[in-house]
C-alpha cells in the first residue's frame, strides 16, 4: 500500500479572527507539509478544488498549488483531488491544459483527479442549475479530455461546450497520458469507475471494513472495463485523520480539543451531496469534540490514525486488508 498527504487549507473562523494573515499562514503550512511528505518517503500529494465553502477549504487553485510543491520536489507525485470538470467550473480545453502543463513542469509526475463539485453552494455559483446536472457535465468532459491530449486537431460539439478544430497545447509528457481518477462516494459512483477504467477517490466516511465492500464492487467492475482514457488505473485511493506522536496519551489528549468535529460539521454544512447521520446537528449547531474514550473507539475500528506509531501502523493494516490501494492522510 502506498501513502500520500491531503492539502485541504482548513482556516478556522476562530483562529482567523486572532491571527493577522492567517488564511495565508494555513496556505504556507499545507505547502511545507506538502514537502516534508516527500522527506517522509510518501508518494503522492493530493490538493483538493473548493470554492465558496468558508472555513471548510480554501484550496481554489490546485494547480497553482501543486506547481509550487512541484518546483520544491523531486519525486513526489502530485494529484488533484480534485479538478471540477464541469464546464461551467472549468472549460475542458483548460483542464486539458493546466494538467498537462503541471505534467510537462514535473517531469511526468501529475496525476488527474476528477470530479462534479461536492455541494450547491458550489455548482450553484457557477450557474449549474441543479445537483443532477453536473452527473452528465462530469461524463462528458471525461470522455473528451484524453482526446485532447492526442496528436492533431481536436473538435467537439457537444451538449455543454464546443470546440471548433484546434491543436491544444503543451501535450503530456508521461505516456499516454496522466492518470485519469475520479472522487466516489457510493457503490453506484464505485462501479462506474471501475467501469470506466478510473482510478477512485474514496471521500466515504467509515471504517475499512465498509469500505471493503465498496472496494469490492469497483474491483470487480474495473475486471471488464472500457477505459475513457488509453489505458485502465486499477487504485483506490482512501482518506483517514492522522495524528501520531511517541506518547499514545498525549496525541489522543490533542485530538480533543483541536476542532476535529467542528471540522466533520463543516463537512455536512456544507458538501449536501453526503447524507448527514441523524446526530449531526443542523448548523450553526455543531458536533461536540470527542472524548478520550471516543477516539480509542474510532482507532480501534480504524477509522481514525490516532495515537503512538503502533496504532497508527494497526489503522493502516485495516485499511491494506480491505484492499485500498493508497492512504491518504490529513492532519486538518
Amino acid at each position: 500500500m502506498e501513502f500520500g498527504y491531503f492539502a485541504q487549507v482548513f482556516v478556522p473562523d476562530e483562529e482567523s479572527a486572532d491571527h493577522e494573515g492567517y488564511e495565508q499562514r494555513r496556505l504556507l503550512d499545507n505547502l511545507e507539509l506538502s514537502v516534508k511528505a516527500e522527506e517522509f518517503g510518501f508518494k503522492y500529494v493530493w490538493a483538493s478544488e473548493h470554492h465558496f465553502l468558508r472555513e471548510y477549504s480554501h484550496m481554489s487553485s490546485p494547480e497553482v498549488f501543486l506547481a509550487f510543491v512541484a518546483a520544491r520536489t523531486a519525486r513526489i507525485h502530485l494529484g488533484s483531488a480534485i479538478f471540477n470538470i464541469t464546464a461551467p467550473v472549468n472549460h475542458p480545453v483548460r483542464t486539458a491544459e493546466r494538467a498537462a502543463m503541471l505534467d510537462n513542469l514535473s517531469g511526468g509526475r501529475f496525476e488527474l483527479g476528477t470530479g462534479r463539485g461536492s455541494s450547491t453552494t458550489e455548482m450553484y455559483g457557477f450557474g449549474i442549475p441543479h445537483m443532477d446536472d453536473s452527473k452528465s457535465l462530469w461524463d462528458e468532459s471525461i470522455r473528451e479530455i484524453p482526446k485532447m491530449w492526442k496528436e492533431g486537431f481536436y473538435s467537439y460539439e457537444g451538449k455543454s461546450f464546443s470546440v471548433p478544430p484546434r491543436e491544444v497545447f503543451p501535450k503530456p509528457t508521461a505516456k499516454p497520458h496522466p492518470p485519469l481518477w475520479v472522487a466516489c462516494g457510493n457503490p453506484g459512483t464505485f462501479e462506474k469507475a471501475g467501469r470506466m477504467g478510473l482510478g477512485v477517490l474514496c471521500f466515504t466516511i467509515g471504517a475499512p471494513s465498509e469500505l471493503a465492500k465498496l472496494i469490492d464492487v469497483y474491483k470487480e467492475a474495473i475486471q471488464h472495463a472500457e477505459p475513457v482514457g488509453d489505458y485502465i488505473n486499477d487504485n483506490i485511493m482512501c482518506v483517514t485523520h492522522l495524528c501520531c506522536m511517541p506518547d499514545r496519551d498525549e496525541a489522543l489528549e490533542l485530538n480533543t480539543h483541536i476542532k476535529m468535529r467542528y471540522y466533520q460539521s463543516l463537512v455536512y454544512r456544507w458538501l449536501n451531496t453526503f447524507p448527514a447521520p441523524d446526530f449531526v446537528p443542523k448548523w450553526p449547531d455543531v458536533m461536540p469534540e470527542p472524548t478520550i474514550d471516543e477516539l480509542k473507539a474510532q482507532v480501534e475500528a480504524g477509522i481514525i490514525a490516532v495515537g503512538n506509531p503502533e496504532d497508527c501502523a494497526h489503522v493502516c493494516e485495516q485499511y491494506e486488508k480491505a484492499g485500498a490501494d493508497q492512504l491518504v492522510v490529513s492532519p486538518m
